[in-house]
């Protein structure tokens, strides 16, 4: 693979231009010469005095007192007077007034010629004019190679493209082989062109890759050229705009003119919403990239149809984009990549530790059940994290303790060295025992126990990790009940054990999740048989908060009402668990203090009395963690 720019094309217009600024510059220098060559210098080495300046009066009443005056351009004259004294003066000519001086002993010569430095100032300016209105056709005509004047300007503002054949293939993509069989039939046309032209069918043109950030949208466009084995050209939608209007649109005829030679090859456009973003009557200060996308659409579907071209783009914001650059014959096929499920994320982990020294005991599984919500690139930089962990403290290989460090630092910040009172972090353990032991209790609906930690990370004081051990599309009643009342746990465990008082600040990310989960429970998925199964969905304009849409002020009271309701009942329930196992919860507390944190088996071994075992699925994941702030 290489980068090039397409756009430099050498052409008889510059030497034109090199012509032209040499001969500016010694017009100016002309110019400065001149001004100086009206000071005129007395070059009789005998004569050390500085000319004195005289009026034409002072000729007419001095004129027995010149001795010799040379009449040059511009009726100025320069002599010296029979004293010695050199004068110059500005007169006015006239035959009468000469021969008067000259009767009088004077020698009077007069030079009116033009010198050569007079006939560069006079011709100079015509030339240049001329060299640049030669240099101006010429480019105008697109010089020895065609483009015109926009071609000059696109010299100056190059779009750089990789070229070439890829490497890449579909074995190095893992974790979306659903989208890699959409995209098989594009390889298949391109291998086999004339398969498909049998019986009538038409590939897509183009193809749109969306989903989040680092969900692999430019490693599966590379697969598919290097799986077709065809030329590969990238480039960016913000390569297209730029100040200079008319820029865009002849970057865009250049690339597909380059991707036509090269056919059939893969076109790809990597944040195509810079320039695809949908057209409006109001966008009149848009309208370059508005000519550009316009030309966009004509190269994509316009006069020729059958290029041999697969235009490929991605996007994180689909939304944003054009209707007539989405229709059919355009991008025919827009493929949503999302985040990896489970059996996604360990593949894409087995793919990525082959680069990694990975010990023995590391299960990728374990690693992809704690990584809900990671894409592609995030697991990636996780096993870097792991390894840069593993050798800060000197292992040979990357253990599991090196992932697990590198997924608390990624989702909660690095460890922190706070000085913090004995009480406070007294009260944190307190707390996250709370979180862990209701947790346990509700281990039939809820995620599984990973481990509880009082170790401080970014803003959290501590934490209490869940992993689920299958992806859950949709919660039940009785799940969504259970998860208010592990949320609220911790604060029901600082009223139980140091009194109302004492309760903190730190539970204020749980109070969040709490009335977050209740308000979309009752708003949205009609749990509430008080509210009723309604959509009263929240909305925010514009950064203006609206209480709630499509709903009047009564029934908004009653949707707070109701929210209150569940999340005090929550609170209730978890703060009578915490009451009737004081002692179990405070032997949790007291063993995060001496340990700082415990593992799942360990919590559920004090609050369940044995050690309990939690069966593992190889189903779609989610993940939930209480910290403390």
């Amino acid at each position: 693979m290489k980068k090039e720019n397409i756009f430099r094309k050498k052409d008889g217009s510059r030497f034109y231009l090199i012509i032209f600024v040499v001969l500016f510059i010694a017009l100016i220098a002309r110019i400065a010469y001149v001004g100086n060559a009206n000071k005129p210098i007395v070059q009789d080495v005998a004569i050390k005095k500085a000319p004195i300046e005289l009026t034409f009066s002072d000729v007419l009443r001095r004129a027995n007192d010149i001795k010799t005056m040379d009449i040059g351009k511009d009726n100025i004259a320069t002599g010296v007077l029979k004293d010695g004294t050199p004068y110059r003066a500005v007169i006015t000519y006239n035959p009468e007034l000469l021969e008067k001086i000259s009767n009088n002993g004077a020698v009077v010569s007069i030079n009116n010629k033009d010198s050569m430095w007079d006939n560069v100032a006079k011709w100079l300016p015509i030339l240049v004019s001329a060299l640049f209105l030669i240099w101006l056709l010429k480019i105008l005509r697109g010089g020895s190679g065609g483009g015109g004047i926009t071609r000059s300007l696109i010299g100056q503002n190059p779009t750089k493209i990789t070229t070439g054949k890829t490497k890449t293939s579909f074995k190095d993509v893992a974790g979306i082989d659903s989208e890699k069989q959409e995209l098989m039939e594009v390889v298949e046309f391109l291998k086999n062109k004339d398969k498909f032209k049998a019986l009538g069918a038409r590939v897509p043109r183009g193809i749109l890759l969306s989903g989040e950030p680092g969900t692999g949208k430019t490693l599966l466009a590379r697969a598919v050229a290097g799986e077709a084995n065809v030329p590969f050209f990238a480039t960016s939608g913000s390569d297209f705009s730029g100040i200079i209007v008319g820029l865009g649109v002849a970057k865009i005829k250049e690339i597909f003119d380059l991707a036509k030679r090269n056919a059939p090859c893969i076109l790809f456009i990597d944040e195509i919403d810079a320039i695809g973003q949908s057209r409006s009557k109001h966008s009149l200060n848009d309208n370059d990239r508005e000519q550009t996308l316009n030309q966009l659409l004509i190269e994509m579907d316009g006069f020729s149809n059958d290029t041999g071209i697969i235009v490929i783009a991605a996007t994180n914001r689909p939304d944003m984009l054009d209707k007539a650059l989405l229709r059919p014959g355009r991008f025919d096929r827009q493929i949503h990549i999302d985040l990896p499920n489970l059996e996604g994320r360990r593949d894409i982990l087995e793919l990525h530790a082959k680069k990694f020294k990975i010990g023995e005991k590391v299960s990728m599984m374990d690693v992809a059940r704690g990584t809900t919500g990671f894409s592609g690139a995030d697991l990636e930089n996780l096993l870097n994290e792991a390894a840069l962990h593993a050798v800060r403290v000197g292992h040979k290989v990357v253990e599991q303790s090196d992932i697990e460090e590198a997924r608390d630092k990624i989702l909660m910040g690095p460890k922190k060295n706070r000085k913090m009172r004995q009480q406070d972090i007294k009260l944190t353990a307190y707390h996250e025992a709370g979180h862990a032991f209701v947790g346990v209790h509700y281990r039939d609906v809820t995620d599984p126990i990973h481990k509880a930690t009082i170790i401080p990370r970014g803003q959290a004081l501590g934490m209490v990790q869940h992993l689920p051990i299958d992806d859950k599309v949709s919660m039940t009643l009785e799940e969504v009940r259970a998860d208010l009342a592990v949320d609220l746990a911790g604060r029901a465990a600082e009223e139980v054990f140091f009194g109302k008082s004492k309760i903190t600040t730190g539970a204020a990310s749980d109070i969040e999740m709490a009335t977050h989960l209740a308000r979309r429970s009752i708003t949205m998925a009609g749990l509430s048989e008080k509210i009723g199964m309604v959509a009263i969905n929240q909305a925010n304009t514009f950064g203006q908060r609206i209480a709630l849409e499509n709903a009047s002020e009564k029934t908004a009271e009653a949707v707070d009402a109701e929210i209150r309701t569940w999340v005090d009942n929550a609170y209730k329930d978890a703060k009578n668990l915490i009451s009737k196992n004081k002692a179990t919860v405070e032997k949790l507390a007291k063993a995060l203090l001496d340990k700082e944190t415990l593992s799942g088996e360990e919590i559920r071994e004090i609050v369940l009395g044995k050690k309990a075992t939690v069966k593992k699925t190889s189903v779609k994941t989610t993940k939930k963690s209480n910290a403390q702030k």
